[in-house]
């Protein structure tokens, strides 16, 4: 695997992560176009583009907080699934951070829901807290209900949720 940082919205790849993120999450679970562009230059957020053999599969978009690293979106592009790269791009990020937390919808949220959680779980992340509401990214847009997971138990839930609330929701 390779990962591009993604620093402007004309680099390669940026499109066709722009209309995927579009496309896979609902408009609650997501940033405007304005939003997604100013994440390019924010210091603290990166946006990789994932390259296999040469091919762009899918991207992350993460946040280097104090001390974990906050997985805000990640995808693999529906034609490369099934083919155990989530897994390897997990296992790279195992490698290069050792605190990593991300969101998932609840498994009350249907099978899909059931089958991320399943996948996070093998693949070395447990649930920290199942009341975790993900602030709307703008007016107009709905807080959500979430799961918050990681892959080491933190002393304290209450501050990797400030500080994501913070950060990431605030900038």
């Amino acid at each position: 695997m390779e990962y591009i940082q993604v620093t402007s919205f004309d680099d390669f790849g940026t499109a066709e992560i722009f209309k995927s993120y579009c496309e896979t999450f609902p408009e609650d679970e997501r940033r405007s176009e304005a939003q997604f562009r100013s994440l390019l230059t924010n210091p603290k957020a990166k946006v990789f583009s994932v390259l296999k053999d040469l091919k762009n599969i899918g991207y992350l978009v993460s946040w280097e907080l104090t001390n974990f690293v906050f997985v805000e979106h990640f995808e693999i592009f529906s034609e490369f699934r099934s083919l155990k790269y989530g897994s390897e791009i997990i296992g790279d990020l195992f490698k290069n951070y050792s605190h990593i937390v991300l969101e998932v919808e609840p498994e009350s949220q249907g099978e899909d829901a059931k089958r991320r959680i399943g996948f996070y779980e093998r693949n070395g992340f447990h649930i920290i807290d199942e009341n975790y509401v993900q602030p709307c990214y703008e007016h107009g847009k709905n807080d959500l209900d979430l799961w918050l997971l990681a892959n080491w138990e933190p002393d304290n839930v209450q501050f990797v949720k400030e500080e994501i609330y913070d950060v990431v929701y605030c900038f």
